[in-house]
């Protein structure tokens, strides 16, 4: 970044300039003026510290006022390009904000001259930050109105040839745009708080499902396995809470198990500490999505999880390709040298199960066992 120098009564940048950097004031005073001649107004007095011309730099329109030293000045210089980056990583409804802010001010400044308000256009990215803070408004709702749902995916034991247990699955049925992917409104409860309450939600609505199994009468009892989200695991009480509520359920902590994916294990010191917390207790941990992007053999080394599930991908092609044969084969062995159990995911054939049942594998998910499924029609299949 370079610096400018202005000496009193010198004009930094005039109305209608166009708005390629911004000025922070390290020492001095600048005079922020609208208008000129005899209706010329002064809005603001900026001294050290202050940022001039920020409005023109972050959305690329036009100087709406003009900019005077009112005593000698020194001002480090922010070109545009140094700010572009971060503004594009900035998250879209903070973008939206911001220019929100913009639009409204320079209608102000409109109005004070006596001129009609600019027009303003609403760009797709606008459009699609508002749709986003109106969802994570009626996430909010739909939470406090209990309207998400739990579903329910069998998970079948396959030495004992029979669904040992399910994952719990949520969804949302939106009113107007009907179901919503979790991969969507997951990702906006994670962005905010609601990630935390909505994971207490699935806990409560897991438990509910196994008082109303138990009192159907299966046995023996299923296990749920439900997920934690990276902000539960940094709730100091959650495992505390748990137990709270599987005593008053009068439930064992079988009944339960977690599941942390494995983009979630880089802190190893707070899951040891999940980790250490669940064993003292009798609950099972899993590491979820094994073989995806974050795959690392070091959390199978350092974290002691009583269950691996292994991604899909590595069973797609095992009915044609040996190489995916031999590396699942090679993955469900390592599991099994570390004590952990082994669940592989995406099932979809006879042919693909029959191949796990020969490596040795212990747990088989998909749509071959099961789709997700409401806790009504689990307990009519019972």
């Amino acid at each position: 970044m370079s610096r400018r120098a202005l000496h009193t009564g010198e004009t930094l940048f005039r109305e209608h300039d166009s708005g390629r950097s911004a000025y922070l004031i390290e020492s001095g005073k600048v005079r922020i003026i609208v208008g000129q001649d005899e209706g010329a107004t002064a809005l603001a007095d900026l001294g050290p510290g202050d940022l001039v011309g920020e409005m023109a730099m972050i959305d690329d329109a036009p100087r709406t006022a003009t900019a005077v030293a009112l005593e000698d000045s020194v001002l480090l210089v922010i070109d545009r390009e140094h700010l572009a980056d971060r503004v594009a990583q900035t998250d879209p409804v903070v973008r939206a904000l911001l220019g929100g802010q913009l639009k409204r001010y320079r209608a102000m400044l409109a109005t004070l001259r006596g001129l009609d308000a600019p027009e303003t256009l609403t760009d797709a990215e606008d459009v699609a930050a508002i749709a986003k803070i109106r969802l994570e408004s009626q996430l909010r709702e739909a939470l406090e109105r209990r309207e998400l749902e739990m579903h329910l995916q069998p998970l079948f034991e396959i030495p004992q040839q029979h669904v040992a247990g399910y994952e719990a699955l949520i969804r949302w049925r939106h009113p107007e745009r009907g179901p919503i992917s979790p991969a969507e409104f997951i990702a906006l409860a994670e962005e905010t708080s609601l990630i935390v309450p909505v994971g207490e939600y699935m806990l409560h609505e897991a438990i509910a499902a196994l008082v109303a199994m138990r009192k159907s009468g299966m046995e023996p009892l299923p296990f749920v396995s439900i997920n934690v989200s990276p902000r539960q695991l940094r709730e100091a009480r959650l495992i505390e809470q748990l137990l709270v509520w599987l005593k008053e359920a009068d439930l064992p902590t079988s009944a339960v198990k977690l599941e942390i994916t494995e983009s979630q294990v880089l802190d190893y010191g707070l899951v040891s500490e999940l980790l250490g917390k669940c064993r003292a207790h009798g609950i099972r941990v899993a590491l979820d999505d094994f073989g995806t992007g974050f795959s690392n053999l070091s959390h199978l080394r350092e974290l002691a999880f009583d269950t691996v599930k292994i991604d899909q991908a590595f069973v797609r092609d095992i009915e044609t390709a040996p190489r995916a044969i031999a590396m699942l084969e090679a993955i469900v062995a390592l599991v099994q040298a570390i004590g952990a159990d082994a669940l592989v995911e995406g099932i979809e054939s006879q042919t693909q199960l029959d191949v796990l049942q020969r490596l040795g594998c212990r747990y088989a998910q998909g749509y071959l066992i099961g789709k997700p499924m409401p806790l009504a029609q689990v307990l009519e299949g019972r």
